[in-house]
């Protein structure tokens, strides 16, 4: 029921075990989340209690989450993404084909009612990714999307391009601390094709052989031609090949606008080729984000913004005192505006096929002074989709705030980790204390 819940279910719950002495479960325990994404559930019946292993609730509905009869084995959840459990999950299941265990499962006497599971608030952990001026490939991190230091240059004032580390090497380092998703962004993708882009692929495949939590990849998911041989690529080759070096989903930045932009002046009419759609009719909506980059207005009414604009009240005013905003987003790494907003681009990119919303905001980027709650409030209220908020974590407080405060289901952080101020567990540990649920994967 897409009205009291974000379709796709995405991100880590819990199971409530039918079944003892399953081969699969051996290794972990009934407390461990595992990752799951899906918009479809199998109720429990009559004719299938038999086969239940574990059940799962979201929102109130519960659904079978895996499956069990004799050496047959299935899963609604991802045991490849879902951490060390899932690798304990893969382990009980080999070695009890090894061992030809299966038929040591028995039912078990369940209490009424059955309790309930709850889905989890994730952390994502982002490394925006470009060459520096040496061309070596590096993790970097904007402030407001300026990633270049500010001091070197006596005429420009601008140095060298921040380098925070390698990106596998952090990648792995956060897999290993406890994010629940990890993305890698390809900020300069805008001025080159991702099919020849080989550096950053290496890097996407280098990382999915050790990181087993989802992967999502942005940058240049889009149709181009490469101008040495002339050849045309559609969205949906350019996703293919981030998908077979081991992403997960792909975040598609400016072409969102773009195809925002084309289904209005279409007369509210999918083309049914824009990148949204030619990768969610294949991939499914599971492995869309658009990432949204919006900057704000302000102004002291209501009447000065135009009314095709969503509006919000804003407590504490803005820098001049003003009452009022709109969310105006921006293409190409913020270097260019339109005049749409982002409640608008948000609400189109879930009918043309997007699954989930990554919603930065450029005037938080890097202040580390927390999310823009405002514009979180009025996206997650407007479509049905998951809603991550990113831009502005700088302490364990601000991702907190964000969940109690909002409707997001995930919150990005970056440049906290980075600088290693924060740990992700603190981050987790901060959110038990008030009441957010977090992962507790081993």
């Amino acid at each position: 029921d897409e009205t009291n819940m974000a379709v796709p279910h995405i991100g880590w719950n819990g199971r409530t075990v039918h079944q003892k002495n399953s081969a699969l479960l051996q290794y972990v325990t009934d407390q461990e989340e595992a990752y799951f994404v899906h918009s479809y559930y199998a109720p429990i019946t009559p004719e299938n209690q038999e086969w239940v292993l574990t059940s799962t609730t979201y929102s109130g509905q519960r659904f079978i989450s895996s499956i069990q009869r004799g050496a047959v084995v299935a899963t609604q959840f991802h045991p490849e993404k879902s951490g060390q459990t899932g690798l304990n999950i893969l382990k009980g299941f080999l070695e009890g084909v090894e061992k030809n265990t299966w038929s040591h499962t028995l039912p078990l006497e369940l209490p009424t009612p059955l309790p309930s599971t709850q889905l989890v608030k994730r952390i994502v952990v982002a490394l925006d990714v470009r060459t520096n001026d040496h061309g070596d490939l590096v993790v970097t991190k904007g402030d407001q999307y300026d990633v270049r230091e500010k001091d070197d240059d006596e005429i420009t004032g601008r140095g060298g391009v921040r380098n925070l580390g390698k990106p596998v090497s952090l990648a792995s380092r956060y897999y290993q601390e406890g994010a629940d998703e990890i993305a890698f962004l390809n900020i300069t993708s805008f001025r080159q094709g991702v099919i020849e882009d080989m550096p950053m692929l290496q890097v996407l495949e280098q990382a999915s052989k050790s990181i087993f939590v989802p992967l999502t990849v942005g940058g240049g998911i889009r149709s181009y031609t490469d101008p040495q041989s002339g050849k045309t690529y559609s969205a949906l080759e350019v996703a293919a090949r981030y998908f077979r070096a081991g992403a997960d989903k792909v975040s598609i930045g400016s072409d969102t606008v773009k195809a925002a932009e084309e289904y209005l002046a279409n007369n509210n009419t999918k083309s049914g080729e824009s990148s949204i759609e030619l990768i969610s009719r294949v991939y499914g909506v599971q492995a869309v984000v658009i990432s949204i980059d919006p900057k704000r207005v302000y102004a002291n009414s209501r009447e000065e913004i135009d009314p095709k604009h969503t509006v919000a009240e804003l407590d504490p005013p803005g820098p001049n005192g003003e009452r009022y905003c709109w969310w105006q987003c921006t293409v190409k790494g913020g270097r260019e505006t339109r005049d749409i907003c982002a409640v608008t681009v948000s609400k189109i990119g879930e009918i043309l096929g997007a699954g989930e919303i990554m919603l930065n905001c450029i005037d938080m980027d890097g202040q580390c002074q927390g999310f823009d709650h405002p514009l979180m409030k009025v996206v997650s209220r407007a479509v049905t989709i998951p809603v991550i908020a990113s831009s502005g974590a700088g302490k364990p407080e601000h991702l907190t705030d964000v969940f109690q405060e909002t409707g997001v289901q995930a919150a990005l952080a970056a440049g906290m980790f980075h600088r290693k101020e924060v740990e992700i567990e603190a981050v987790k540990e901060h959110m038990r204390q008030n009441g957010i649920p977090a992962t507790t994967r081993r």
